[in-house]
């Protein structure tokens, strides 16, 4: 019998049976299931090696018999050449079941052990938060449109520079998908970026650094701007130091493995004008931070650099005239960049001997076997380092007092 609209609706079940399978003359393999409640479905059964696999089509209250045997014939057509349909179809629903959602949060568990606090704040943000219209997506199926979509997406909601940090949160988690085996593409690839980022290359001059000095207040943030000045440390390893990592009897600030962006430890040589910014700064109650009246390290970065900014143009115009022009847009990063820069052109000071002072791991001296073997090199050069720099920015605001 062929199976057919009018002679499926004459088939019944055996007295006694729970289901039946008709299978069709015409297509072996091909045939419809009843079962007691009423349901019929359409499946295709097939052999591969001396197993037998059974593959359901769909209810055949909703799919008309000639297009159940076409899609019956694909099956066998695909077992004929060596396939497995069934094994297919449960893969291909177990990949459905692997969402974005999922991956991001077992991504998450794992950053969570090596990324720097800071880090993990940034990526759980971007990939739990703004990831959320991708979040039910099968892993597998998100595609390239799908991610550009989203870039500029976030780009429009929380502007270009975050988008361009979510692109790489987004990236990072497929390459760790790709690693354990869920997802075969990374989808981030060849997508373009919010906006091109270009290397900042500011450096304040010493009229500059003389002005940005005097304008800080006796407060957490102004102690935190006059210490990026002299150290030439990063914002949140100033912001973040503890009195249990200043060793006065050293004259050194121990920075700690986990607090530094390589991950390596850091003695920070501490001139005397550094020590007396640390001593200015109040203990409060016992409270391991200098910096921050809350549980954590300082907060309100905007606020008081819009402040710290105001007081400098303020300045400038009391001692130059109305029609001065207030000091060019800067960043607290760029006093970083001054300090390297300064200490090279300025005062001579070896390049390499400037590296060690900024912790920055590069060059043959440092990287690979020679680094772990040369991490406590360039001490007594640190402390000169530092020390004439801080005698540099003494000098540089006399001068500029004095004007």
């Amino acid at each position: 019998m062929r199976l057919s609209r009018a002679n499926i609706s004459t088939l019944e079940i055996p007295p006694g049976k729970s289901e039946r399978i008709v299978f069709d003359d015409a297509l072996p393999g091909f045939g419809i299931r009843l079962r007691a409640g009423g349901k019929r479905t359409w499946v295709v059964q097939y052999r591969v090696g001396t197993k037998h696999r059974r593959v359901t089509l769909a209810n055949a209250a909703t799919l008309d018999p000639e297009e159940a045997r076409k899609r019956a014939k694909d099956i066998l057509a695909k077992a004929q050449l060596g396939g497995d349909p069934q094994t297919e179809k449960m893969q291909a629903r177990a990949r459905a079941a692997v969402t974005l959602s999922g991956i991001a949060t077992d991504y998450l568990k794992q950053a969570e052990k090596r990324l720097r606090p800071t880090s993990y704040a940034e990526a759980d943000r971007y990939l739990r938060r703004y990831l959320v219209p991708l979040h039910e997506m099968p892993a597998h199926a998100v595609s390239r449109r799908d991610v550009a979509g989203w870039v500029n997406e976030v780009a429009e909601q929380h502007g270009p520079h975050a988008s361009n940090r979510g692109r790489t949160c987004l990236s990072a988690l497929f390459s760790w998908a790709m690693r354990q085996g869920l997802v075969e593409l990374n989808p981030v690839v060849a997508t373009g970026k919010a906006v091109e980022e270009t290397s900042r290359t500011r450096v304040l001059s010493r009229e500059e650094i003389g002005q940005i000095w005097l304008a800080c207040r006796d407060d957490d943030h102004g102690r935190i701007v006059r210490l990026l000045l002299l150290t030439g440390q990063r914002r949140n390893e100033v912001a973040g130091i503890r009195w249990s990592e200043i060793d006065r009897d050293a004259g050194l600030w121990r920075l700690p493995a986990e607090r530094t962006k390589n991950g390596l430890p850091h003695d920070v040589p501490l001139s005397a004008d550094a020590l007396a910014i640390l001593d200015g700064a109040p203990v409060r109650n016992g409270k391991d931070l200098i910096f921050g009246d809350r549980e954590g390290p300082f907060q309100g970065w905007s606020r008081a650099k819009i402040s710290l900014d105001n007081r400098i143009n303020e300045s400038r115009v009391w001692f130059s005239g109305r029609n001065a022009v207030g000091i060019s847009p800067w960043r607290l990063h760029d006093l970083r960049r001054t300090v390297v820069t300064h200490m090279n052109e300025n005062l001579g000071i070896l390049p390499h001997v400037v590296e060690a002072v900024v912790n920055h791991v590069t060059g043959p001296a440092k990287m690979g076997v020679a680094g772990v073997y040369n991490r406590a090199s360039y001490a007594t050069e640190k402390k000169v380092a530092l020390n004439s720099w801080s005698n540099y920015v003494t000098e540089l605001i006399r001068t500029h007092r004095e004007k």
